[in-house]
């Protein structure tokens, strides 16, 4: 059974084993199980990837900038991680938060106005505040006193929260 590793988190204690690095004789009564860690995840800016999202101006100046096209910006999975989506986003959801899913939607109309600093140019990009994690996907061991480690990777998961990136540059 695939699911996400148990709220209490006992099997996510478990140690890894190899898997040749069974303890042989011995048994424990933890469950069979396989389940997704996300041992870890930064805040990002996931960009809107069609016409209309990303705008340069200057140098110097007033940036007015407005989302004329609708879209959506999608989940991006590691190699091999494609068909673990529905259980990475599903670990995702209860470890990191609800708000995550595996697209968002981008509406018209959403304005901003940003002064550039004299001299540069501004950039800004419109997507998903999103999150990059590490997954881990893990079934308990042959034993059950352990967890043996079956797949891994990364991935970027969207937020519903989206919005535009702003930054600078001298060309």
């Amino acid at each position: 059974m695939e699911e996400a590793a148990p709220e209490d988190g006992s099997l996510e204690q478990l140690p890894e084993v190899s898997t040749h690095g069974e303890a042989g004789t011995t048994a424990c009564d933890n469950p069979r199980r396989t389940w997704y860690e996300i041992p870890s995840k930064t805040g990002i800016h996931m960009p809107a990837k069609f016409g209309g999202t990303s705008f340069k101006d200057g140098p110097g100046g007033t940036m007015v900038v407005r989302v004329e096209r609708s879209g959506k910006v999608l989940r991006e999975v590691s190699a091999g991680g494609e068909v673990e989506v529905s259980g990475i986003v599903a670990k995702a959801k209860v470890s990191i938060s609800a708000k995550i899913g595996t697209e968002t939607g981008i509406t018209v109309g959403h304005e901003y106005r940003r002064n550039v600093t004299s001299g540069k140019y501004g950039h800004l990009q419109y997507g998903s505040w999103g999150y990059s994690v590490k997954w881990a996907k893990y079934e308990t061991s042959a034993d059950r006193c352990g967890k043996k480690l079956l797949k891994s990777g990364t991935a970027k998961l969207p937020t519903s929260e989206v919005g535009w990136n702003y930054w600078e540059t001298s060309s």
